[in-house]
């Protein structure tokens, strides 16, 4: 499985706004610290200047560096990330993820943005999709939650943590 896009579809898809590998402006955070980091580290994947700043202006620690200039792409002080995820509900872009990588040897708990019903349910099972919605993994639900109580839900995933930089999304199967 995986992208079979040549570079020039690859660059069609990032104008389109959809990333299809990493980027500057859509950089995991230091590995190290990474793998110790219990709660996990968000991820922002926004490689493009527009006008948009919610995960800075959500962020309760200051985490998501202010912005300059509204149209910056957003900066993460890693070591002022709780891993809390208002960034994840708050985003409309759905750009934001939450990876916690101190779940268990082989797996990872990755927070998403879910916009769709059903919602899904802790224990289900589901499965993971990467950016350009293929299936590339099963995954099972952690947690779900609606953390500004706003009507936007962030479900927390278990799934393989070779596949973090990858996952971004999930399907839910009834």
């Amino acid at each position: 499985m995986g992208c079979t896009c040549n570079s020039n579809d690859k660059e069609k898809l990032f104008c389109s706004g959809v990333l299809v590998e990493n980027r500057p402006g859509a950089i995991l955070p230091p590995q190290e610290a990474w793998e110790n980091k219990k709660g996990g580290y968000v991820i922002i994947e926004c490689p493009q200047r527009i006008p948009c700043n919610p995960c800075a202006t959500s962020c309760p620690t200051g985490a998501v560096k202010p912005f300059a200039d509204i149209n910056d792409v957003p900066e993460i002080d890693y070591e002022k990330c709780t891993g809390c995820g208002l960034c994840v509900a708050k985003c409309p872009g759905l750009a934001c993820f939450v990876v916690d990588l101190t779940y268990g040897a082989d797996e990872a708990v990755i927070k998403l943005p879910y916009e769709l019903e059903p919602k899904p349910v802790k224990g289900q099972k589901v499965k993971c999709l990467n950016r350009v919605g293929e299936e590339v993994a099963d995954g099972e639900v952690y947690a779900v939650a609606e953390p500004l109580k706003d009507q936007t839900t962030v479900v927390s995933v278990v799934i393989p943590k070779k596949l973090v930089g990858e996952i971004r999304a999930i399907k839910v199967v009834c």
